[in-house]
C-alpha cells in the first residue's frame, strides 16, 4: 500500500478533524501546519506512531507541513540517545519533517518573556506554597479550591520574585509561578496551574543556564504558537487541558497564529506494554533486552522484529481516527504484517529442532546440488542452489515412531517427499542408551526427483507429506528466536500486566540452508512451514546468525472491514 493509499484511508476517517481543517483553511488560515512533539524520554511506540501517522498524513493531504519538535522541557527525563532514536524511527516509518528538528528548550527565553507579560497583566503570581500544599488547595470536582495566600501580590513584587527565581536565589521547590485563573472552576486544570518550578538539573540542550523550567501545560501551547502551528492534534487525554491551552494563547498578544487544539482517541493494542515507565522497569530488571526488544511494540522493537513500515502504516490507517477510546486486537496488526510480507519474502528451508535422517541407499560421498525455486507462485524469482546428501536433518516434530491417526509425516514404513528432492521411506530408527531417538533411517527412490517427472519420464506418484530439510554437512548453524505477545492473557497484577512466559522461545541449535549465510539486515524470508523471519543484525555473530520470527504463517484472527 502506498502513502497515497494511506492518505485516502485517513481522508475517509476522522470526519470531525477534516471538517474543522477545511473550515479553518477557508477562513482563519490558508496554510496547514501540524507537528509531532515527542518528549525525548524513551523510544516511540505504536501509540506514538499513531500520532506521527495522523500529523504527517494530514499535512500531506492538505498540502501543508509538519514539524518535528522535541518537547524537552523536563531536564529530569530527557536523554540525547532518545533524540536521535526518535528521528530514526520517524524516518523508518516513511516520513520527513519540515526543516530542522526543533527543540522546546530553544524557546526558553521566549517562555520567560511570555510569563513576564502575564505577570504584568496581573494574570500570574509567584507562590510560596509547597507542591503538597498546592495539591491540597485544589479541592475536588464538587468542591471549589482555596486561593493561595500569595495570590494578590503586586505586579512589582511578582516581577522581582520571578527574576530572582530565574537567577537561582531560591532553593528547589520553594517557589512556583502560577497562572491566576479561577480556583472555583469545574475544570481543575484552570485552578491557578503552576507555570514554572525551580529545579536545578543539567539540561541536555541548555546545560546549567536555567534553574527554572516551564510546566508542560504552559510550554506546549506557546511552542505551537511560536512555530505557527495551525492545528495541534493530540491524544484525547488532553481534552480537559484544552481550556488552559487556549487561555495561555489567547492572553498573550505577541502571537499572530492562534493554534487550534483537537483531540483523537489514543491507540491501545491488546497484549502489549506501551507505558514508558513500565518499559523502563522491564529494561532495568533485565526482563527484556532493551527498548528495541522485538517483543515490544516500540518502533525500534517492531523494526528489529522485521515488521515492514508499510504494514504499520496500513494498520494505523485502518484503525481509523475517532474520539471514542477502543482497544485493537494484536492479531490485526499481525494480519497486516503478514499480508505485506507475503509478496516480499523468498521461501527457504530451516530446521529449528533438528533430527538426523540417514538415507541408506544414497551414495555416501555424493553431494547433489538441487535448483529449488524461491517461490512456486512466482517463478520469476528464480531458484537457489541447495545441497543434498546422504545425511540430512528434518524437524523432530516431523517424525513419530508410533504415528497418530492422520499423521502424514515420517514414520516407520511411511513415505514422505523431501521438498525439492526425493521421496523417502522410513526403515527404522537409532536410539541412545536411554531410549531417545537419535536418528531415523530411510531409503530414497531416485526416480522421484522433484521437477523431473514431466521431462524425463520419471515416477509421478504422490505422497501426502512434504517436509523441509537441510543437508547435514553444508547446513548453516543459526539461532532462531520465536516471539509471541509480551503480555499474557492471564489476569494482571498490580502493575497491570503479566508477562507471557512463552513470549520468546530460543532455538539455539537450529540449522538453515547455506544460502542464508549471505542474509542482510533488510532481507526478509519465509522459512518453509515456520513463519516469516529476518536477520537480527544486532545479535548475529560471524558464522552464527540470529533470525527473529516476525510472524507465523497463519492466524486464527479474521479481520473485519474497518
Amino acid at each position: 500500500m502506498t502513502h497515497e493509499d494511506n492518505g485516502h484511508i485517513l481522508l475517509n476517517t476522522g470526519a470531525f478533524i477534516h471538517t474543522a481543517i477545511r473550515g479553518d483553511l477557508a477562513g482563519r488560515t490558508s496554510d496547514l501546519r501540524t507537528r509531532f512533539p515527542p518528549e525525548p524520554g524513551g523510544f516511540l511506540h505504536i501509540g506514538n506512531a499513531k500520532a506521527v501517522y495522523i500529523n504527517f498524513e494530514l499535512a500531506k493531504i492538505y498540502g501543508g507541513k509538519c514539524n518535528l519538535r522535541m518537547d524537552d522541557t523536563n531536564p529530569v527525563k530527557e536523554e540525547a540517545e532518545f533524540v536521535q532514536a526518535i528521528q530514526d524511527e520517524i524516518r523508518w516509518l516513511g516520513y520527513e519533517w519540515d526543516g530542522d528538528v526543533l527543540f522546546a528548550s530553544d524557546y526558553f527565553d521566549t517562555f520567560y518573556d511570555c510569563a513576564v507579560d502575564l505577570i504584568k497583566k496581573g494574570l500570574a503570581f509567584v507562590c510560596d506554597m509547597s507542591a503538597e500544599e498546592i495539591r491540597a488547595s485544589f479541592g475536588g470536582i464538587d468542591k471549589a479550591g482555596t486561593e493561595s495566600p500569595y495570590r494578590n501580590r503586586s505586579v512589582e513584587e511578582n516581577l522581582d520574585l520571578f527574576a530572582r527565581m530565574k537567577d537561582g536565589e531560591f532553593p528547589d521547590g520553594s517557589k512556583t509561578l502560577r497562572a491566576k485563573i479561577d480556583m472555583a472552576s469545574p475544570n481543575l486544570n484552570l485552578r491557578d496551574p503552576v507555570m514554572y518550578r525551580i529545579t536545578r538539573k543539567t539540561h541536555s540542550n541548555t546545560g546549567d543556564t536555567w534553574c527554572i523550567y516551564p510546566m508542560y501545560d504552559y510550554a506546549h501551547p506557546l511552542e505551537d504558537a511560536i512555530e505557527g502551528i495551525t492545528h495541534s492534534l493530540c491524544n484525547v487525554e488532553f481534552e480537559d487541558h484544552r481550556p488552559i491551552y487556549e487561555w495561555y494563547v489567547n492572553n498573550l498578544d505577541r502571537f499572530t497564529v492562534k493554534p487550534r487544539q483537537m483531540e483523537f482517541a489514543s491507540l491501545s493494542v491488546t497484549n502489549t506494554v506501551m507505558g514508558k515507565r513500565h518499559i523502563r522497569k522491564l529494561v532495568t530488571e533485565g526482563k527484556i533486552s532493551g527498548w528495541d526488544d522485538p517483543r515490544l511494540v516500540t518502533i525500534s522493537g517492531m523494526k528489529r522484529r522485521g515488521y515492514p513500515a508499510s504494514a504499520i502504516r496500513e494498520f494505523l490507517g485502518q484503525t481509523g481516527v475517532a474520539k471514542a477510546q477502543s482497544t485493537v486486537d494484536f492479531g490485526l496488526m499481525e494480519h497486516y504484517v503478514r499480508e505485506h510480507l507475503k509478496p516480499l519474502c523468498k521461501v527457504v528451508m530451516a530446521v529449528l529442532d533438528p533430527l538426523k535422517v540417514i538415507i541408506e541407499n544414497y551414495p555416501e560421498e555424493q553431494t547433489e546440488i538441487l535448483d529449488i525455486p524461491y517461490s512456486l507462485d512466482n517463478p520469476e524469482e528464480g531458484c537457489r542452489n541447495v545441497p543434498f546428501s546422504r545425511d540430512i536433518y528434518i524437524e523432530r516434530s516431523d517424525f513419530m515412531e508410533e504415528p497418530e491417526k492422520k499423521f502424514f509425516r515420517l514414520a516407520p514404513g511411511k513415505e514422505v517427499r523431501l521438498k525439492g528432492a526425493y521421496i523417502v521411506l522410513c526403515t527404522g530408527v537409532e536410539k541412545d542408551g536411554d531410549g531417545n531417538i537419535t536418528a531415523v533411517r530411510c531409503t530414497y527412490d531416485p526416480t522421484t526427483k522433484s521437477g523431473t517427472a514431466a521431462t524425463e519420464g520419471m515416477e509421478t506418484r504422490k505422497v501426502k507429506g512434504v517436509l523441509h530439510w537441510v543437508s547435514a554437512a553444508e547446513a548453516l548453524p543459526i539461532t532462531a528466536r520465536l516471539y509471541d505477545t509480551l503480555v499474557s492473557d492471564a489476569p494482571g497484577t498490580e502493575a497491570g500486566f503479566v508477562m507471557n512466559p512463552e513470549s520468546i522461545v530460543i532455538m539455539e541449535n537450529a540449522l538453515a540452508e547455506p544460502s542464508l549465510a549471505n542474509a542482510k539486515e533488510e532481507d526478509r524470508f519465509q522459512f518453509m512451514r515456520q513463519g516469516y523471519f529476518c536477520l537480527d543484525i544486532k545479535d548475529s555473530e560471524n558464522g552464527k546468525p540470529v533470525f527473529n520470527r516476525t510472524v507465523g504463517l497463519k492466524s486464527s484472527y479474521k479481520p473485519t472491514a474497518p
